[in-house]
């Protein structure tokens, strides 16, 4: 998996993780949220990216 992220990816990660982290030091329940926010996102962002390549015959 680290090695179709990319360095950028792999970066953008520890930063999401670091922020969330930061926000959990403070306030546990706001982090929480963000942390399903993030998840939903990612999730959505798969779907998307999983038809288009279909669509084009890529999967």
């Amino acid at each position: 998996m680290l090695k179709k992220l990319g360095a950028t990816g792999i970066g953008g990660l520890v930063l999401v993780l670091l922020g969330v982290g930061l926000v959990a030091w403070q306030q546990p329940i706001v982090a929480l949220g963000i942390a399903l926010a993030f998840v939903g996102v990612a999730l959505v962002a798969k779907g998307l990216i999983s038809n288009v390549m279909s669509a084009f015959g890529f999967a």
